[in-house]
C-alpha cells in the first residue's frame, strides 16, 4: 500500500484537484504541503486534529509541513452557513495567532511556520482589485458552496472577498515556499479551488499545485464531531482538562471508534485493525475506545497528563480517592459540580447547591437512607458540618451519593 493508499484507507482524501498529479507528489517525491488555521479563537479544538495528524502522518513518511497561521484571514472571517461572524479585534486576532501557533509547534516542532498577516497586510486597494480580483469571476465566486449557503439570508463583502485572500495565500505559498499541496476539510473545497484557479491564471496551466480536502468528520448519528453537551471540546487544557478529553474519547460508540483511530491516530493499519476486530469479539471490553483515548490525550497533553486523567477515571470508578494528587483533584474539581467555601458548611446545605439533592429535605432523607458518603465513608448525620478537618490537601472534600453521583467542596 503506497502513501495515496494510506491516506484514502484512513478516510482522509474526499476530494482531490488531479489525482495523478497528487499520486505522484506524494508517493514519489518529497514536498512541501500546507494547511491553514485561523485564529478566530484561542485555541483548537479536537476538530482540527484532524487536520494536524494528517500532517504528522505526511512529515513522518519524508514530506515538510508548512502551517499557515491566518492572521488577515481570520480578520476578516470565512463565510458559514448560520451567519455572519462577528469581527476580531486586530490585537486579539494577533494574540490568539501566537497561542495557536504554540498550540500546533506541540505536535509539528520541525514545521515551517508562516503568518498571512505578513504578505497580506502589505496589499493596498488597488493591487488587490488589480492583481487578483481580476482573475475572479463573480459568476465563479457566486456558484462556491459556501457562498452559495448565504445567498438567501445575505453575505457581506468582506466575507464574501475571504476566498480571494485564501486564494492570494495559496498563490504566495507556490511563488515564494514552493508548496506544492494545500489540504483542508471539505467545507475549504472551494476556497482551495480558487487558489488553484489563480495560480493556474497567474503562472501557467501546467503548474505543480495540488488541492485535497478530508471529509468533515461527524459522528454516526450525523453530529457534529467534537462538542460536548456543553461546549466544544478545546485541545488547551485549561479549557478542557485532560480528564474531559480522555473522558469525551472513552466514551466513542462502537461505529464511530474505527474511523476516529483511522483519522485522530497515528496507529499502524495492523494495530488498528487487530483492536477493531479484538473489539466486534469483545464488545463489552470497550478495548478499541480505551485505545483510542489514551491515544490521543496522551498525543495532546502528553504521557504525564494522561496518567492523571486515567487516575481520576479510576478513582471516580472506585470510589476510593485517597491515591489522588493535588493536581489530579484540581483536574477532578473541573470536571465535577464543585462548590466553593470559605470556612464550613452544613451537609445538606452541600448536598443541595452541588446538585446531589434538589433541596435540603431530599438531602436529609438521601443522609437518612445511608446513601451519602464523605470522603469514602458513609453519614448518616444531617447535622454534620463540613471543615477543613475533612478535606484532602486541606482543601477539597469528596461528596458521593448512590453508586455514582459526585461532587467536590473545595475550601478557599
Amino acid at each position: 500500500m503506497d502513501l495515496y493508499e494510506q491516506l484514502q484507507w484512513r478516510g482522509l482524501i474526499k476530494d482531490v484537484s488531479n489525482e495523478t498529479k497528487a499520486k505522484e507528489l506524494i508517493n514519489q517525491e518529497k514536498v512541501k504541503f500546507y494547511c491553514g488555521f485561523d485564529p478566530t479563537g484561542e485555541s483548537l479544538t479536537v476538530g482540527h486534529l484532524v487536520q494536524i495528524v494528517r500532517m504528522m502522518f505526511l512529515e513522518k513518511h519524508g514530506h515538510v509541513p508548512v502551517v499557515l497561521i491566518g492572521g488577515a484571514t481570520g480578520l476578516i472571517g470565512d463565510p458559514r452557513q448560520t451567519g455572519e461572524r462577528k469581527l476580531l479585534e486586530l490585537q486579539t486576532s494577533l494574540d490568539n495567532a501566537k497561542k495557536i501557533k504554540e498550540q500546533i509547534k506541540r505536535f509539528l516542532p520541525n514545521a515551517i511556520y508562516v503568518n498571512n498577516y505578513d504578505w497580506i497586510s502589505q496589499i493596498d486597494m488597488i493591487t488587490f482589485l488589480r492583481d487578483y480580483g481580476k482573475h475572479f469571476n463573480i459568476n465563479y465566486m457566486l456558484a462556491k458552496e459556501n457562498v452559495q449557503a448565504r445567498l438567501e439570508t445575505g453575505i457581506s463583502y468582506t466575507e464574501f472577498s475571504y476566498m480571494l485572500l485564501q486564494a492570494i495565500d495559496w498563490l504566495h505559498m507556490y511563488q515564494n515556499i514552493d508548496v506544492k499541496i494545500q489540504f483542508g476539510g471539505s467545507d475549504q473545497w472551494g476556497n482551495i479551488t480558487s487558489g488553484l484557479e489563480l495560480i493556474r491564471k497567474v503562472t501557467d496551466a501546467n503548474h505543480q499545485a495540488v488541492g485535497l480536502a478530508s471529509p468533515l468528520l461527524l459522528k454516526s448519528d450525523g453530529s457534529k464531531f467534537g462538542k460536548s453537551e456543553t461546549d466544544a471540546i478545546w485541545l488547551d487544557e485549561s479549557l478542557t482538562t485532560p480528564y474531559q478529553l480522555y473522558q469525551y474519547f472513552l466514551n466513542t460508540t462502537d461505529e464511530d471508534v474505527e474511523t476516529f483511530l483511522k483519522m485522530l491516530t497515528l496507529l499502524e493499519k495492523s494495530e488498528i485493525e487487530t483492536l477493531i476486530s479484538t473489539s466486534k469479539s469483545q464488545p463489552e471490553q470497550r478495548i478499541a475506545q480505551k485505545k483510542l483515548a489514551k491515544e490521543i490525550t496522551k498525543l495532546v497533553h502528553g504521557k504525564q497528563a494522561l496518567e492523571a486523567a486515567i487516575n481520576v477515571t479510576e478513582s471516580l470508578f472506585s470510589g476510593s480517592f485517597k491515591n489522588l494528587t493535588e493536581n489530579e483533584f484540581l483536574m477532578a474539581s473541573k470536571s465535577l459540580e464543585t462548590l466553593e467555601v470559605e470556612s464550613e458548611i452544613g451537609l445538606l446545605n452541600a448536598l443541595s447547591q452541588t446538585k446531589l439533592a434538589q433541596s435540603n429535605r431530599e438531602a436529609r432523607t438521601f443522609v437518612a437512607s445511608g446513601a451519602i458518603m464523605i470522603n469514602e465513608q458513609r453519614v448518616v448525620d444531617p447535622t454534620y458540618v463540613l471543615t477543613k478537618n475533612d478535606t484532602y490537601y486541606k482543601m477539597y472534600v469528596v461528596l458521593k451519593r448512590g453508586k455514582k453521583r459526585y461532587s467536590l467542596i473545595k475550601f478557599k
